[in-house]
C-alpha cells in the first residue's frame, strides 16, 4: 500500500508537468496531439480526463504488450517442437499470440465490476450491489470450451475466441495495436536470434506477484545468432 500511495502521488506530479510542457513545446507525441485536438477542435477532454487518459496509455498501452510479448516468448522457448513450427511457416504468428493471450492473458483478473440486479449464473445468484472479478485466466482454461488438454499450450490450437481482449463493447479499443505490435516484435526477436535459449529453469522464473498482471518478473535468455 505504501509503494502504491508512493506511485499515485508521482503520477499526480509528473503528468501534469508533462501536459504543460507539451503544452508549451509541442512534439511528435500522443500527448501533444491529444493536447492539440482538445484546444484546436473543441473536444471536451477535460485536464482531469487527459490526465488519466495518459495514464491508461501506460498501464493498457505498455504493461499488458510487454506482458503479453514476455508470455509468448517464455511459452515458445518452453515448447521448441513449436518455435520449429511457426519458424517454417506451419502456424502462423497470429495463432502464437492468440493461445499466448489464452492461456497466459496479460490482464489475469480485472476487479471490479459490481451486479446491478441479481445475477443467476450456473445455480448460484449473485446478488445487485456484489463485486465481480472478471477472471480471464480462469475462462481461457476452461475445459468445457478449450477440452481436457486446456491447460497445455498450443500454438496450432485455434484460440481465437479467447477473452484477454474482453468482448462486445468492453472489446479492448487498443487489441489492434497490441497483436501488430507482437507480430512485429517476436519475429524479429526469433529472427535476429535463432538460437535463443531459456537461462532458467521453470522453477526459476518467478512471476509478479499480482491477481491482475500476468506476467513475469525477468525473462533470462541465452542470445546466440
Amino acid at each position: 500500500p505504501e509503494h502504491a500511495a508512493s506511485a499515485q502521488r508521482q503520477i499526480g506530479t509528473v503528468l501534469p508537468a508533462l501536459i504543460a510542457h507539451r503544452a508549451e513545446h509541442p512534439g511528435d507525441d500522443l500527448t501533444t496531439e491529444l493536447i492539440r485536438v482538445r484546444d484546436e477542435d473543441g473536444d471536451r477532454l477535460s485536464d482531469e480526463e487527459l490526465l488519466y487518459t495518459l495514464l491508461l496509455v501506460i498501464g493498457a498501452g505498455f504493461e499488458t504488450t510487454v506482458n503479453l510479448i514476455g508470455n509468448a516468448v517464455v511459452a515458445l522457448l518452453r515448447h521448441p517442437a513449436q518455435l520449429s513450427a511457426v519458424r517454417s511457416g506451419e502456424i502462423g504468428w497470429d495463432a502464437v499470440v492468440d493461445e499466448t493471450l489464452r492461456v497466459q492473458p496479460s490482464i489475469a483478473s480485472l476487479p471490479l465490476r459490481f451486479a446491478v440486479t441479481d445475477l443467476a449464473v450456473g445455480g448460484v445468484t449473485v446478488p445487485a450491489g456484489d463485486a465481480i472479478i472478471t477472471t480471464y485466466a480462469a475462462a481461457g482454461l476452461d475445459p468445457a470450451r478449450y477440452g481436457p488438454d486446456a491447460d497445455a499450450f498450443d500454438a496450432a490450437r485455434g484460440a481465437e475466441d479467447h477473452l484477454a481482449f474482453g468482448i462486445g463493447v468492453h472489446r479492448c479499443v487498443g487489441a489492434p495495436l497490441a497483436r501488430l505490435e507482437a507480430l512485429t516484435a517476436l519475429p524479429a526477436l526469433f529472427d535476429r536470434f535463432p538460437g535463443l535459449r531459456l537461462a532458467a529453469t521453470e522453477d526459476e522464473l518467478r512471476q509478479v506477484p499480482s491477481f491482475i498482471a500476468f506476467d513475469w518478473q525477468e525473462i533470462p535468455v541465452r542470445l546466440r545468432g
